[in-house]
């Protein structure tokens, strides 16, 4: 069956083609998600040869290890868990990050933490290109810790329900909300100061 006939066919039964060694099956599921992999890889890694490295490197795994995949839980969230894993190990053999492991255990308790964030002065689309914006978040998301971050970019970027960021990176749900928790606060800090900052290099020059 041709890929470009296989578009609109159903993960599940995708997935049981490729199992049977049907190589344009498993090419169309890679077709769907290589997207949003390279994508996870370079928010986690921070680095681009490395997400391209992880990508083909995730693909691989699940291709030779597809018949562990027992169908639990939506193929792209096992292959979203492959690519975690490697990103990580591509940080740990870079030793250039300095944040706590993943696996270490997070006090769910902060999920109830109170903080003052400072309140943007206006719209700050109003301020900013839309491009700056998104540079601007960008730069704010790398910026996050690794445990933070993967938990982020899963949730409120690739919008993950909660069940399956916890499955994909091997946590419970208390743990997940807790970190998107920090992630958002942290992020928010991050945003205020950088609009503040770049108001008044804008004032500066008025």
């Amino acid at each position: 069956m041709a890929v470009s006939s296989q578009a609109n066919i159903d993960e599940s039964i995708l997935v049981a083609q490729a199992r049977e060694g049907d190589k344009a099956a498993f090419g169309e599921l890679v077709r769907r998600y290589e997207g949003k992999i390279f994508r996870l890889a370079q928010h986690i890694t921070q680095n681009r040869e490395d997400a391209e490295d992880v990508l083909q490197e995730t693909f691989l795994k699940a291709y030779e290890h597809l018949d562990q995949f027992q169908g639990n839980s939506k193929f792209y969230t096992w292959v979203v868990r492959i690519a975690v894993n490697q990103s990580l190990m591509k940080l740990r053999r870079r030793k250039t990050d300095r944040s706590v492991s993943l696996d270490e255990t997070i006090d769910t308790g902060e999920d109830t933490i109170v903080r003052e964030i400072a309140a943007w002065g206006e719209d700050p689309e109003e301020r900013f290109s839309r491009e700056e914006l998104g540079e601007i978040l960008d730069s704010a998301v790398q910026g996050l810790e690794t445990p933070y971050r993967s938990v982020f970019v899963l949730r409120d970027i690739e919008e993950l329900s909660t069940e399956e960021t916890a499955n994909a990176l091997g946590l419970s749900i208390p743990a997940v909300k807790s970190r998107l928790l920090r992630a958002r606060l942290q992020l928010r800090e991050k945003l205020t100061r950088q609009f503040k900052r770049k108001g008044d290099d804008a004032f500066a020059y008025m």
